[in-house]
């Protein structure tokens, strides 16, 4: 039974219901959630998205041998995937390391033409692929763009969750930093992106 100013506290996994009993009770309730080794698996999952192996259709009506071929394409993928640094970029990309300081606040839903401004992506699970046609798609906070190729030098870093300024993508693309701003921005409006003034 709880009352006023009371605590309980829940740990992992335990299925619980809250009920009053009488009238009407209000509370909060605070979770955490820890980063598991399913959440970075399902991370590289999107991520490999790119690749021509794991898009490719399952082999269902194959022959044993080549189903076996496929299933070891698709392992050596996911070790190779499952590099020593995979955890560090694991973090980086979903944003739940350290929040980059000194944010820059978008004036009018715009970030400046600046280019020692350097964006970050904040939404988990985001992936990029290239489609047939050349033009590069985004999929992130449950949103999805398609870009023309040029935007992949700036799309591609930040997946990958390095630390580029706006003006390297823009040097690397040739499009102009007024671009890739206005890019950015668009991302940031959407929630995925953040943009500071330190790496």
């Amino acid at each position: 039974m709880l009352r006023a100013g009371d605590m309980l506290y829940l740990p992992r996994g335990w299925w619980h219901a809250v009920a009053a009993t009488e009238g009407r009770s209000l509370h909060l309730t605070c979770g955490l959630k820890p980063t598991t080794g399913a959440d970075l698996l399902s991370w590289l999952s999107d991520r490999l998205r790119i690749s021509d192996t794991v898009r490719a259709n399952l082999p269902n009506f194959a022959p044993p041998d080549e189903r076996t071929a496929y299933l070891e394409a698709l392992r050596k993928e996911f070790i190779e995937a499952l590099h020593e640094g995979v955890i560090e970029e694991f973090i980086n990309a979903r944003g739940s390391g350290p929040r980059p300081p000194d944010a820059v606040i978008a004036v009018r839903g715009r970030y400046p033409r600046d280019e020692s401004l350097f964006p970050r992506l904040t939404a988990a699970g985001a992936w990029y692929a290239v489609d047939d046609d050349g033009h590069v798609v985004l999929s992130a906070g449950g949103q999805e763009w398609t870009f023309t190729a040029p935007v992949l030098d700036v799309i591609k870093p930040l997946i990958e969750g390095s630390t580029a300024s706006l003006g390297e993508p823009a040097a690397g693309s040739g499009l102009p930093v007024g671009h890739v701003a206005a890019l950015v921005s668009e991302l940031g409006a959407a929630g995925v992106v953040a943009v500071s003034r330190r790496r």
